[in-house]
């Protein structure tokens, strides 16, 4: 069965590069709008757009800081002039920071990664669900990590702290908004490379290092999250609500 989302309208945030952009370049491809939003990685952000549109689809990109709730709506509200409701939303930004231990940890640094990474997705969820509401659909995306299972790498605590609340919250989120007909899933990426997380915050040692643990032989590509995404966005999944995909090679299992 094929996926058409088309006269449907997404949001990704943080789809200028790795995971996000690929699920919006699969978001067009199965004919929905897509707003791409980034911070400040503008030349990512062009480059997404462009290969939606070199497809054949149609995608705008738009900057925003979503950890500011002010820039949230103004957000929404440029998606829905420029495209109209939004029906989909993904929430994909997200950071680990900086790795620090807990004896060293500030509050400052425990804000913001809770900031991007919580904050983030509770208030855009917000700012769409009035539309949502209107149509009686809709679908939200979430994404977590294997982070919120096995507690990170050194000094990620407050990460997969957040990663471990995006869980919760998807729950949460479900059962208030089930019945509206609006569903809320997330997925658990582990090991995914060709992102700026793991390019950024491991060696090209300890990726190698992980990838050999993983019991399908290799690391995740951000292709591998698109397709579960589209699938939780897609009627395939009209009974699933409140559930978070595991995707990491059976490197962790429930």
């Amino acid at each position: 069965m094929n996926i058409n989302l088309e006269n449907q309208v997404a949001l990704v945030t943080g789809a200028s590069g790795g995971i996000g952009q690929s699920i919006a370049i699969h978001l067009a491809a199965s004919g929905a709008k897509v707003a791409v939003n980034y911070l400040s990685n503008k030349q990512g952000a062009e480059e997404t757009v462009r290969l939606i549109e070199e497809n054949g689809g149609t995608a705008i990109m738009l900057q925003a800081d979503v950890t500011d709730l002010s820039q949230i709506d103004s957000l929404v509200s440029k998606v829905e002039e420029q495209l109209g409701t939004v029906d989909i939303l993904v929430n994909n930004a997200g950071h680990l920071i900086e790795r620090r231990p807990i004896g060293e940890m500030t509050i400052d640094l425990w804000q913001k990664v809770f900031d991007v990474n919580v904050t983030s997705a509770a208030f855009m969820s917000k700012a769409v669900i009035p539309g949502m509401k209107q149509k009686g659909s809709g679908s939200i995306i979430n994404l977590s990590s294997l982070a919120a299972h096995d507690g990170g790498g050194p000094g990620a605590v407050p990460y997969a702290t957040a990663k471990g609340a995006i869980i919760t919250f998807t729950k949460g989120l479900a059962k208030e908004l089930a019945p509206f007909g609006i569903r809320v899933n997330s997925i658990s990426p582990g090991f995914i490379d060709q992102t700026k997380f793991h390019t950024t915050f491991n060696t090209e040692e300890g990726r190698k290092a992980t990838a050999a643990k993983v019991p399908l032989g290799r690391g995740g590509v951000p292709d591998d999250i698109s397709g579960a995404a589209l699938f939780l966005i897609s009627p395939l999944s009209s009974y699933i609500t409140g559930e978070t995909i595991e995707i990491n090679g059976g490197l962790f299992m429930k």
